[in-house]
């Protein structure tokens, strides 16, 4: 759940105390100093009754939400071109313990999405490599980094914005991918890394080659539940991207929208970013999840979920 300001109000403790949620995430506009920020988290999570998800996104580079207060970590694709497996493990490691020293306990990092040219311009220097197996070897070691320093991560953005040439944050993109290409080139980390993500980040973005409509991923059954869970045996926890982006109200208003991304990620939190009428209306239409039934613990990273080996049949 996200909210604005950057201290505790009555209209916050109002929310937290009523939805339990399982987790909260900060946002730049919620971040001023290390200080406010642990005094921020401890006092949201007083308000809970089970430990929560403390989320925050830092990838380094374009996306460092501590840039401003503990100093700039260097983007992904920096690193990556090192070369050097041992520096992706410790950018993992520096980046978990600025998320850990102030209060954080998960990171929606890292990245995934294929450095293909379509979507060059839009994530420059996020994107490490379009292969995937040198993907993998870098988001692999960076999760390490991670678990290292006591923090969860997350694979994102399912099924992959490689080809993306707009920017969800403001539109929703249509990649006109057959399903086969899909498989064997976005999906392949998720299929190769889906006992070690402990969260998958579902994009706002249409591929109607395989949905046969212009229905984002955040919001399709098919791609969450068909494929991520059935196809891929992915077992951790599903999250949508950010319900106030752009992306995602081209499709839907943000109350449908939470709603539908909590009805089709098959009894797991799935709200990003939260208002007020986003927060009534998806947590009214999930009663049944529990926020004990994601607890949060320091060696969720190394569990192991049971998964077939896949194939790459027809969605």
């Amino acid at each position: 759940m996200g909210f604005d300001g950057t201290e505790m109000s009555s209209r916050l403790s109002s929310l937290l105390t009523r939805f339990q949620p399982g987790g909260i995430i900060l946002f730049a506009r919620n971040i001023t100093s290390a200080q406010q920020t642990h005094k921020l988290l401890k006092e949201s999570q007083g308000l809970v009754s089970t430990p929560m998800f403390l989320c925050v996104d830092m990838e380094g580079g374009r996306v460092d939400r501590l840039k401003n207060v503990i100093g700039p970590a260097p983007a992904a694709a920096d690193v990556f071109a090192s070369g050097d497996r041992k520096l992706f493990r410790k950018h993992g490691r520096v980046i978990g313990e600025s998320c850990r020293a102030v209060g954080f306990n998960t990171d929606f990092a890292p990245m995934v999405d294929l450095a293909f040219r379509a979507s060059r311009s839009v994530m420059s220097s996020r994107a490490v490599s379009d292969n995937p197996k040198e993907v993998i070897l870098y988001a692999r070691e960076f999760l390490r980094g991670l678990h290292d320093a006591g923090v969860l991560g997350n694979g994102k953005h399912f099924p992959g914005l490689g080809e993306a040439n707009l920017d969800t944050h403001h539109e929703l993109p249509r990649i006109e991918k057959p399903w086969k290409k899909l498989w064997e080139q976005d999906l392949y980390p998720y299929r190769v890394l889906r006992r070690d993500f402990p969260f998958v980040m579902v994009a706002h973005a249409a591929y109607p080659a395989v949905t046969n409509n212009g229905t984002p991923a955040s919001l399709s059954q098919k791609w969450m539940n068909d494929i991520l869970r059935k196809k891929i045996g992915y077992r951790g926890l599903i999250i949508s991207d950010d319900l106030e982006m752009g992306g995602v109200q081209a499709a839907a208003p943000i109350e449908q929208a939470a709603s539908a991304t909590t009805r089709n990620t098959s009894h797991v939190p799935t709200k990003r970013c939260l208002n007020r009428r986003s927060a009534t209306a998806s947590f009214e239409n999930a009663r049944w999840i529990r926020p004990s039934a994601c607890k949060p613990k320091r060696k969720s990273f190394s569990h192991r979920f049971s998964g077939n080996r896949q194939r790459p049949q027809s969605p």
